[in-house]
């Protein structure tokens, strides 16, 4: 099942170097989720070639203009364009006063629906289908700030087809798919592994948003196959991070160190920093699997990889 991220913008509060505001479309299985709409988004997905009309759901993590600027250009251009199926919306309390006031003062009536969903407290289940659980996850930043958690969901069994006896019905063929044994009509069990081949482990992808680093969230991390985390700041700007509820890289990277998690992708590069090298340098003294998010690439949120040894933090 295709489970990726692609990075539309990087940077925080500033266009700076050809980099832009945050936001990043996440694709599970071809449904496309947009994680917050700096400004300029719009551009970045024409660029990219994502077609708007396949975007149904778009989270906001927080109310800081370079997160969300770009949703009220989107909005009209989903309305110029024609669109008719519904757009759903989360985000913190006051985004839909924040949309409804301009739709009202422009005198604009859309030709869609907008359904908003206010983001209230952490771990609220925001989305859910076959394939994929969305759920908030509380950051710690100076404004009411969440996350955002794709987990898979547990899939079945597959069968192998081509080795089942005609000796089993229905009922046994679905409680294969759930990985039992079964008994066939004549008396035999036929054991689970030998019909069906397990699923793949779920996956999860974390995108944790402007924060202070949160040991808090230590058991939704734990494991976590793609993690985002902002990296406004090299160490040298400690200080600097503290102040305005921002991490450094050094700090995103021990966070992924104890957490165990399989991939780390750092972004919300501050605009002082022409050159962003010295973050990746920074992170992987502590977590060598580390990667800058780079804006038009696409990330796949990786398996499992049991036998792989993780830095551990002395």
């Amino acid at each position: 099942m295709i489970f990726e991220v692609k990075i539309l913008g990087c940077n925080s509060a500033s266009f700076a170097f050809g980099r832009h505001h945050t936001s990043q479309v996440v694709n599970s299985n071809q449904n496309l989720f947009l994680v917050d709409c700096g400004e300029g988004t719009q551009l970045r997905m024409i660029k990219q070639q994502i077609r708007f009309n396949r975007i149904h759901h778009i989270f906001i993590s927080h109310l800081h203009g370079d997160h969300y600027l770009g949703l009220m250009g989107l909005i009209f251009t989903f309305h110029l364009q024609g669109r008719t199926d519904d757009l759903y919306i989360y985000g913190p309390p006051g985004l839909d006063e924040i949309i409804s006031l301009q739709l009202r003062h422009s005198e604009s009536v859309l030709h869609y629906r907008i359904h908003f969903q206010v983001i209230e407290h952490d771990d609220q289940l925001l989305f859910e289908n076959e394939d994929l659980q969305i759920i908030s996850l509380a950051m710690n930043h100076r404004i009411a700030c969440y996350g955002f958690v794709f987990r898979e969901k547990q899939r079945r069994f597959k069968l192998k087809r081509e080795l089942l006896p005609e000796t089993l019905g229905r009922e046994e063929l679905l409680l294969l798919k759930e990985g039992q044994n079964v008994t066939d009509s004549a008396g035999r069990v036929w054991r689970n592994e030998e019909l069906a081949s397990p699923p793949p482990v779920p996956r999860t992808y974390i995108y944790a948003a402007d924060t202070r680093v949160l040991d808090g969230i230590r058991e939704v991390a734990e494991g976590c196959n793609l993690l985002y985390h902002e990296a406004t700041f090299t160490s040298e700007m400690q200080s600097r991070a503290e102040a305005t509820f921002h991490s450094t890289a050094a700090e995103a990277a021990q966070f992924a160190a104890r957490h165990h998690v399989e991939r780390l992708i750092l972004g919300h590069f501050s605009s002082r920093y022409q050159d962003v090298s010295p973050v990746l340098a920074e992170a992987i003294q502590y977590f060598p699997h580390t990667i800058l998010a780079a804006e038009g690439q696409t990330y796949e949120v990786p398996a499992r990889v049991a036998s792989k040894q993780h830095a551990s933090i002395i």
